[in-house]
């Protein structure tokens, strides 16, 4: 029988990995221990050696984070962006704990487990806000599909042999056309993420920015762009040109028909999340990054 507790925690996990598996196994002990209650998915539970004292849901939707106070995240990037979904659905914060390379959405690594239940346990962290995309896809005049993005949403082609042909917009002024092999629309938060990869600037979190990154473009004008947040991008597809593809933070995708425009404005829902740590964006983009820095002296005095 589930036990009721005064705080419960929502627990996600990446449980093809042995390594997310023994992770949840010791975050589930810690915060049993100090007395919160702890909450997954039907699905992962059947993965993961839980106690029979964790409270396990059916239904992956916002209402079962319904009373939970965190958001607990153990994976790499996909896991941590599949919690970002809860989290914004929600709006409970988010504290992910990176399993996989990079993990720019993480707040600790797996060394770290001790002191994420510990921060946990005694509330000792902060609720920062990132801004989302809302991404709105027209055809013939209609409204067809709506969707959002905390990282991107990536106008991508469909096949390799042909390039995706485009024009861009801002604001409702055209920019540029050309072909390519997609354009990414990305927040500052995905500025290290797909739109990095595709030779775009690195934004701080702080920075409201919208960005749009051309991918491969085969034109002399296709530089990165960096915008107001607040305005509106839009990506349309050339009438004769062959079917393109939209994804949304690399999770939810859509075909996107000749013809098709895709807008991107700022989010109305941001992402929260939970920080355990007050270094600087710099210190995190030096050390996700390994750049190097020795022999740095620092400022005069």
């Amino acid at each position: 029988m589930t036990q009721t507790r005064a705080r419960t925690v929502f627990l996600l996990a990446h449980t093809g990995r042995p390594a997310a598996i023994r992770s949840a196994e010791l975050v589930v002990q810690g915060l049993l221990r100090s007395g919160l209650g702890v909450r997954v998915l039907e699905a992962e539970a059947a993965d993961l050696p839980l106690p029979d004292e964790v409270e396990t849901v059916e239904e992956a939707t916002a209402e079962c984070i319904d009373d939970c106070e965190l958001i607990v995240v153990l994976g790499g990037d996909g896991t941590l962006l599949r919690g970002a979904e809860f989290a914004r659905a929600s709006g409970v914060p988010m504290l992910g704990v990176n399993l996989g390379r990079v993990g720019f959405l993480a707040e600790a690594e797996r060394d770290d487990l001790d002191k994420v239940v510990d921060r946990v346990v005694t509330k000792a962290y902060e609720v920062e806000e990132r801004m989302t995309i809302d991404v709105v896809v027209h055809r013939n005049g209609d409204v067809v599909h709506r969707d959002w993005a905390l990282n991107e949403a990536a106008v991508q082609k469909v096949s390799p042999e042909r390039m995706l042909e485009v024009v861009l917009e801002i604001d409702g002024r055209p920019v540029t056309g050309f072909g390519c092999d997609g354009i990414v629309c990305a927040t500052p938060t995905g500025s290290t993420a797909y739109a990095f990869s595709a030779g775009g600037p690195v934004v701080w979190p702080e920075v409201e920015a919208l960005l749009m990154v051309p991918i491969s473009a085969h034109a002399l004008f296709a530089k990165p762009l960096v915008t107001s947040p607040d305005t509106v991008l839009a990506v349309e597809v050339q009438p004769q040109a062959p079917n393109g593809v939209l994804w949304c933070d690399g999770r939810r995708t859509l075909e996107l028909p000749s013809g098709a425009r895709v807008e991107v404005r700022r989010g109305e829902v941001p992402v929260r999340l939970a920080r355990l740590h007050h270094a600087s964006f710099t210190d995190r983009l030096v050390a996700k990054f390994a750049l190097p820095v020795s022999g740095w002296r620092g400022a005069p005095h």
